[in-house]
């Protein structure tokens, strides 16, 4: 196995050990909060739009980059 494997696989055990201990302290609550659930879905979503937004803004700067290079 290499190293990025171990890494890897060390990272995810911590976050399912991590989700587990969420999911145990949350189950002793009897009732669940909407805008907990609301504020977790727009956060996800917020991630998800900055992500897109430098991947795209990476995309364009490889072909403004090639554009200059070929017309040298």
């Amino acid at each position: 196995m290499s190293g990025e494997q171990l890494t890897n696989n060390a990272v995810e055990t911590q976050t399912l050990e991590g989700e587990l201990h969420s999911l145990k302290y949350s189950s002793k609550k009897k009732r669940v909060d909407i805008n907990d659930l609301l504020n977790k879905v727009r956060s996800a979503e917020k991630k998800e739009k900055i992500e897109s937004t430098i991947f795209f803004g990476l995309v364009a700067a490889v072909i403004v980059v090639t554009g200059i290079i070929v017309s040298i």
